[in-house]
């Protein structure tokens, strides 16, 4: 079966013209269609550059666009002919399987949340992050949705990214870290120690604290945290791999010996850049509602963005959401949680 992605043609930084150009890549090399929504002239004068399968690209005109520096609820409520929250009405409708998007983060998931909803017995949709490690990929969550969070939130968190890393990765039990300041149980903030407790009790594969120099390390395969710590980390390792990069150029162009020394070692080089670039990954996918969505970087390239669609009609083939709810009803969400916290996770699961 084809699935049909939804892209945000007007998000990003480099405007329509590369993200259309990641979706012809996408459709020339997979069995997707992609629906590009936003300014129907930009997006079929960019189209007019590339050869691609006319049956498998479709362009739905949108008048409105929700700017970087937004109030994310705001403007989607506001907007509502927004190329991001008619992407969503279209997934709503069943017209497209999932929405990729590069542009406001903050509004990407407001659009997701207002029209679809959250998944049942979900508390709060989060933002998972895919980082390289020496031994593979590792799952964090959250990444930057909810930067004040409560312990069931973090248990929740954990769940969905699980469920994510066992089916798109193949990990038939993922293993779960807490990031925190220690790898004790008794170190961290409050959160993290009233957290730690909650999934100590489950039947989740939790294998305590780990701290933020474990993270490239590959021991574990999913990441837990707030979405405040998370987005930190993230926007620290992205900066690190640039910086990392940039050093070696600088290096390798000082002397005739360092420049013969890439060029002997260049295939390792290159090699090396494909592990740190976001672009290889896509995006972030959303977890949590009833839907499929991923969001992209900014600074998206074509690459990044035929990835995120990649990525995207994996999550749909693979019914990540399915395995999430299969993981709510077997694991144990109240195990160690304090009162205030039981009174919000009932609300969060309604009428029983």
């Amino acid at each position: 079966m084809t699935l049909q992605i939804a892209l945000d043609a007007m998000g990003g930084d480099h405007g329509p013209e590369e993200l259309v150009h990641g979706a012809v890549q996408a459709v020339q090399e997979s069995d997707v269609g992609v629906t590009l929504l936003g300014d129907e002239q930009r997006i079929r004068t960019a189209l007019k550059d590339y050869d691609w399968p006319s049956a498998r690209i479709q362009v739905v005109h949108t008048s409105q666009v929700v700017a970087m520096e937004e109030s994310p609820f705001e403007a989607v409520s506001r907007k509502r002919d927004s190329s991001i929250r008619v992407a969503f009405e279209l997934h709503k409708q069943g017209k497209v399987d999932a929405v990729v998007s590069a542009g406001n983060s903050g509004a990407t998931m407001a659009a997701a949340i207002k029209t679809l909803g959250r998944l049942d017995k979900i508390a709060r949709p989060g933002i998972a992050g895919i980082f390289p490690t020496l031994k593979g990929p590792v799952v964090m969550m959250d990444v930057g949705a909810n930067v004040d969070c409560r312990p069931h939130h973090l248990f929740q968190f954990a769940i969905m990214a699980s469920a994510f890393s066992s089916m798109v990765f193949g990990i038939a039990k993922p293993r779960i870290g807490l990031l925190s300041i220690g790898e004790e149980g008794g170190k961290g903030n409050a959160l993290v120690k009233k957290s730690h407790e909650l999934l100590l009790n489950s039947n989740l594969n939790y294998i305590g604290n780990v701290e933020g120099r474990d993270t490239f390390q590959g021991d574990v395969d999913v990441i837990v945290c707030d979405g405040f710590v998370g987005n930190v980390s993230l926007k620290l390792s992205e900066g690190l791999a640039e910086a990392v990069l940039a050093m070696l150029r600088e290096e390798i162009s000082k002397t005739l010996k360092a420049k013969l020394g890439y060029l002997l070692a260049r295939q390792a080089f290159h090699n090396f850049r494909e592990r740190v670039d976001y672009a290889e990954y896509g995006g972030a996918p959303l977890l949590g509602f009833k839907g499929t969505g991923i969001i992209c970087h900014g600074r998206s390239s074509a690459l990044a963005i035929k990835n995120a669609i990649r990525v995207a009609s994996e999550l749909v083939r693979r019914n990540v959401n399915e395995r999430i709810m299969q993981l709510l009803l077997e694991s144990s969400p109240t195990a160690g949680v304090e009162q205030d916290d039981l009174s919000d996770l009932a609300a969060a699961k309604g009428p029983a």
